[in-house]
């Protein structure tokens, strides 16, 4: 299918899934996950509407951004990023989706030119094959990173299990927001931390029903390795 006929079911299902939870569908931003895919087949997203793409590795982003620079769009850098890496894509990216460790968080603030937005990455079910800070350990976290100009905490991340049990994604969801919520109340002016970036293709409409802010959109949008 065209990612216009992918977008307009997805929209769809957005709205749904806002009404279900009074909500407005303005709150909810896709992000284009193109990893998988061409230059074409992004060039094609960012025809049918799609202004945020997301990529999780630095050939791949540099290409597309290449490739794109004549398009107004918004860079997602939505992998585990390598502390070495950061200088290589620090000053290409709006945001960053992966902030898990101190030593990250310094690289960045060392490297940016000027504050960046960052998620925090947070692996809500504890699970080994995931990055990501657990719950318990991220209200610390935020708290030390008061003295870094160049970082803004906009939100928080996480990726569900890999599962089909409602229960299990909501939960995940749930929990990721009201962590959020308790961060926000902390009321830090380098920490809003007013977003939160959780959903994709399998699972988005929970995630949305559950608070997402920003869903992330590969196989359901773009396909794979098209």
């Amino acid at each position: 299918m065209s990612v216009q006929a992918n977008l307009n079911e997805i929209n769809a299902r957005i709205n749904e899934a806002c009404e279900n939870a009074n909500r407005s569908s303005e709150e909810i931003t896709i992000i284009g996950v193109t990893k998988y895919v061409s230059v074409e087949r992004a060039r094609e997203a960012v025809t049918a509407g799609v202004r945020e793409l997301g990529e999780n590795r630095m050939k791949g982003l540099l290409e597309k951004q290449e490739s794109l620079s004549s398009e107004e769009i918004t860079w997602h850098f939505i992998g585990s990023l390598q502390t070495k890496k950061v200088k290589h894509i620090i000053d290409q990216v709006d945001y960053i989706h992966s902030l898990d460790r101190m030593s990250l968080a310094k690289e960045i603030n060392k490297r940016a030119s000027q504050p960046i937005h960052c998620f925090i990455q947070v692996n809500v079910a504890e699970e080994d094959s995931k990055h990501g800070l657990a719950l318990s350990e991220v209200i610390d976290f935020v708290k030390n990173l008061e003295n870094y100009p160049n970082i803004r905490i906009v939100g928080l991340m996480t990726m569900a299990p890999f599962t089909q049990d409602e229960t299990i994604l909501r939960q995940t969801f749930r929990q990721l927001r009201q962590l959020r919520d308790q961060i926000q109340a902390l009321t830090l002016s380098y920490a809003p931390c007013t977003e939160l970036s959780m959903g994709m293709s399998n699972d988005y409409v929970i995630a949305i029903e559950e608070g997402a802010t920003y869903i992330r959109l590969g196989s359901k949008l773009v396909g794979e390795s098209i």
